[in-house]
């Protein structure tokens, strides 16, 4: 029998509506996101980039354990562009369809979304109302931020970014913060092991996060959207994102969450929603059946 969690998506999506909750996008929240001229689903959960990386022959067993592994060995060995241009060419020269996940999202007047992911597709659904966008930075020189602030204008095209300081911020737009980086406005990732080094070490001392986000977070909960947790840049990345937050701190959606997940989430302060997206998205569309009738 089907579990209830009716009582937990009444919650969850009231979190949404007062700006209590934030979401967090993992990889499957890229599930049935094709190309359709070839029919492919866009890559976007480790295994899946690394054989796109590598034209689609899986790597070295040791390689295949993590991307930002097989990145590490393809920057050694074809330097660091090469990685970036892989990057470019799957998430800004692909067309890839629309998602109903990230169209529902900017529909719900949300505040703050963290996206994980690398691709464009949530930068283009919140293209038609003016937001800010944070993108993650690494081994970048000149600065002692690990971020990079741009405000959109919410004319509807994706690429309508202009760059802004952090006392130009306007604080009262919603903010989009891509931490492992986007090819648009510009191209920036995090992405090989060097990179995440630098990275993490940046948001552990407080450098990766913008000011004005580090006083917005404070006492948020967070819903994890198709968020694996089985290695450690995933799990690192949260923990530092998340700081401050609420007590618990949120809900994990997972179908089936390893033993690891589940003592990450419980030590995190997360609760196990043993449900997927879609799940969430019909309680959505339910409860405002509910609220129209």
């Amino acid at each position: 029998m089907a579990t209830d969690h009716s009582s937990t998506f009444a919650d969850i999506l009231a979190g949404l509506a007062d700006g209590s909750v934030v979401p967090y996008l993992g990889a499957r929240a890229l599930d049935g996101v094709i190309d359709p001229a070839s029919g492919k689903s866009i890559p976007a959960d480790s295994d899946s980039l690394i054989l796109a990386m590598n034209d689609g022959r899986p790597m070295a067993p040791k390689l295949m354990y993590e991307f930002p592994r097989a990145a590490m060995n393809i920057e050694l060995k074809r330097g660091r562009s090469a990685v970036s241009k892989f990057l470019d060419r799957t998430y800004r020269d692909t067309v890839w369809s629309n998602s109903a996940l990230h169209t529902w999202l900017a529909e719900q007047n949300l505040p703050y979304v963290v996206d994980s992911n690398r691709d464009i597709l949530l930068q283009k659904a919140f293209a038609k109302q003016p937001h800010t966008l944070i993108v993650g930075l690494s081994r970048i020189g000149g600065t002692d931020y690990r971020f990079k602030l741009f405000q959109h204008d919410g004319g509807g095209d994706v690429a309508g970014y202009k760059p802004i300081e952090q006392g130009d911020v306007d604080v009262t737009l919603p903010v989009l913060f891509k931490p492992l980086g986007t090819p648009l406005p510009e191209s920036h990732y995090i992405a090989s092991d060097a990179d995440f080094v630098d990275y993490v070490t940046e948001l552990m001392g407080g450098f990766g996060i913008p000011a004005f986000v580090k006083r917005m977070r404070q006492g948020k909960r967070y819903l994890l959207l198709g968020l694996p947790l089985n290695r450690d840049t995933e799990r690192m990345v949260l923990s530092d994102i998340k700081f401050g937050s609420a007590t618990p701190a949120g809900w994990a959606l997972m179908h089936s969450a390893n033993d690891k997940e589940k003592r990450f989430l419980a030590k995190q302060g997360f609760e196990l929603v043993p449900a997927d997206i879609a799940d969430l998205l019909a309680a959505a569309s339910a409860n405002m059946v509910l609220e129209a009738a």
